[in-house]
């Protein structure tokens, strides 16, 4: 592409992982001399405005800190988010920017709970956030997106690529069906029909683990480089984006810096989502209930190294079966990253939203086994430590407050004060889909939970 046309990439969430890795990728471009394309960012939520101050005060410029398995540091100063949004009450600002003409590309970050989606992935239409927005609110992703799309229709302003950057299987596709249903819910005719011929949204998978900065991040960077960084980002040195080629607009030359563009993401999201994000969250269960408050720390002990090696060796590289990827070399790399002692990632942050990771990231597996007439002995061991680590969040015996998106307190003070509450759990469509009118599976989780009450309490 030729440097005489000046494109916008907006993106809608200023948070860690946007500014360790997609600005990264597009800094890595600039600095190979192409400065066709820059960054603007601004957020959906005004409590995210410390950092975008910080941000906006440092001309869109920080420093991000990779550092090794092996310990080897790096600073870079990223210097490809040129303009930040400022937030106000109905996002003016940000859809006037999505609107432009010279925007051709729109990404986001939702995570799981985020696209309020139910167990047959159609819109929760019970949620307060959706129906404020079907009534013309902007809180969740498609109030923001329908609002910028009018905008743009409505100007004439052309075509746009909307791009999901975060770990929901198909995020692409389950994002596009969401819009449209929440655009037939609104009666939109007129957008959906502008909607056919003016977006896509191609399907990707992201990955670099990006813990929260530590508290004595600035002060490093200070001592390293000498500059001065409100904002900084720490992250593991290990970087992957897979991008379907699906691009309705011009596009930068990512492929060039590193990005994947290929026919199919399904091999690559499959692979990241069963064997790192499982295997991960499993990792902060496990540690937690061990008195870990970090990944590196819990996945060093030997019990938990290998419940999260048995489940990928057992049953995961079994289910794909994939001819794209080496999995065994895959799952090595995975466990090493996660035992990366500078990566101060926390359990509580990976231990969130089990109730969406349970049906996105484990279930599939536990479902491919039976199908594969294997017991999922291996898998069993992750819902089965969600089940006790959800009953000391219900006992309120966590060290931390944990974080679900969509979990139903209710539902889970009922499950834990029924006559059985395994035999409750396990019967939990949305968790387990049709396993949860599979009497085997109830037996085997139940096997599971009282094997791992056993090593718990003689760990503890």
């Amino acid at each position: 592409m030729s440097n005489s046309h000046s494109y916008t990439w907006l993106h809608i969430g200023l948070g860690a992982f946007h500014r360790s890795h997609q600005a990264w990728y597009m800094h890595k471009l600039i600095e190979a001399g192409d400065n066709t394309w820059s960054i603007t960012a601004g957020n959906m939520r005004g409590e995210d405005e410390a950092i975008a101050k910080c941000l906006r005060e440092q001309q869109g410029e920080y420093v991000l800190e990779t550092i090794s398995p092996q310990g080897e540091s790096k600073y870079e100063k990223i210097t490809s988010i040129k303009n930040i949004v400022p937030w106000q009450e109905d996002l003016a600002p940000l859809i006037t920017v999505g609107a432009l003409a010279a925007t051709k590309v729109i990404s986001f970050t939702v995570t799981e709970a985020g696209y309020y989606l139910d167990t047959n992935n159609k819109l929760d239409q019970s949620n307060e956030a959706v129906k404020a927005d079907l009534s013309g609110d902007t809180k969740t992703i498609y109030g923001v997106v329908a609002s910028i799309l009018r905008k743009r229709m409505l100007g004439n302003h052309g075509p746009v690529t909307l791009l999901n950057c975060d770990n929901l299987r198909h995020n692409g596709q389950r994002f596009y069906n969401g819009l449209v249903e929440f655009l037939q819910l609104q009666k939109d005719e007129t957008l959906l029909t502008w909607l056919g011929d003016n977006i896509t949204c191609p399907n990707t998978m992201v990955d670099r683990i990006t813990p929260r900065p530590t508290e004595d991040l600035p002060q490093r960077i200070k001592e390293k480089t000498g500059i001065d960084d409100n904002a900084p980002v720490m992250a593991e040195s290990y970087i992957q984006w897979v991008i379907e080629d699906n691009f309705i607009t011009p596009w930068p030359n990512l492929a060039s810096v590193g990005v994947e563009v290929v026919e199919s993401v399904v091999p690559y999201e499959e692979a990241k989502i069963r064997i790192l994000n499982a295997s991960h969250s499993c990792i902060a269960w496990a540690g937690t209930l061990l008195g870990k408050s970090f990944i590196y720390e819990s996945v060093a002990i030997d019990f938990i190294y290998n419940m999260a090696f048995d489940y990928i060796t057992e049953d995961v590289i079994p289910s794909l079966n994939s001819n794209e990827i080496d999995l065994f070399s895959y799952r090595d790399i995975v466990l090493e990253r996660f035992a990366n002692i500078n990566i101060k990632d926390t359990n509580q942050r990976v231990a969130a939203d089990g109730f969406s990771k349970i049906p996105a990231m484990i279930t599939p597996t536990l479902i491919d086994c039976y199908q594969n007439n294997k017991s999922p002995e291996a898998t069993a061991m992750l819902p089965a430590l969600f089940f006790i680590f959800l009953k000391k969040w219900h006992e309120s015996a966590l060290p931390y407050q944990y974080q679900d998106g969509i979990i139903d307190k209710q539902l889970v003070t009922n499950m834990y004060a029924s006559d059985d509450p395994i035999k409750v759990y396990s019967q939990n469509s949305m968790l387990f889909g049709k396993l949860a009118e599979k009497a085997e599976f109830e037996i085997m989780l139940r096997d599971k939970i009282n094997e791992l009450y056993l090593k718990i309490n003689h760990m503890g």
